[in-house]
């Protein structure tokens, strides 16, 4: 391996030249590769923009520190980076709880732990719903969570009504059977 493979030339906004290892780009890659994703998640776990930007940074900020502890047989760099993420977004839940001083009256928006909580079953259910065949994807979708009637979902679709009851149940059978591999005890 030369040099020229370890380093790489690159130009800042400034005009000036500086050389770049390959885990500087490789972080850079990540992040592109990535970052939207994870601010995604943690937009959705933590419910506030500026703390999930927080929680991307402080994701890489950790990946970077523990580069060298990352083996890529022993799973995706995306799987790594969410595992990094799921840590830092309880550390944040938990920092919030200790913010949050006055006590949740009935009806009032939950702690932040159960906020949580519901976040990390949903990225179970994401989870679950991606790795589902398109046909059986876009039924549960439209039927579950767009509140469409299986009459509806054959017209908009235009489908026999049998055939979107069949996909229905065939996609969650196969969806109980995947978050019960994830861990979901619901």
């Amino acid at each position: 391996m030369t040099t020229e493979d370890v380093r790489r030339r690159t130009i800042s906004p400034a005009g000036t030249e500086r050389v770049e290892t390959a885990d500087e780009a490789g972080l850079r890659d990540a992040f592109l590769a990535h970052g939207g994703e994870l601010l995604g998640f943690a937009r959705r776990s933590l419910y506030s923009l500026t703390s999930a930007e927080d929680a991307v940074q402080e994701t890489f900020a950790r990946a970077w520190r523990s580069r060298s502890r990352f083996d890529p047989t022993l799973g995706s760099l995306r799987t790594w980076l969410f595992s990094i993420e799921r840590r830092v977004i309880i550390d944040l839940g938990v920092r919030q709880m200790k913010i949050q001083t006055v006590p949740i009256e009935q009806g009032e928006e939950p702690v932040a732990e159960d906020r949580l909580e519901h976040a990390m079953l949903g990225w179970q259910m994401e989870s679950a719903l991606a790795r589902l065949d398109p046909e059986h994807r876009m039924v549960v979708t439209e039927l579950y969570f767009n509140g469409r009637t299986g009459r509806e979902v054959a017209e908009l679709f235009a489908l026999p009504e049998g055939t979107v009851r069949s996909r229905a149940f065939y996609a969650l059978r196969m969806l109980r059977i995947l978050l019960e591999e994830a861990g979901w005890d619901q």
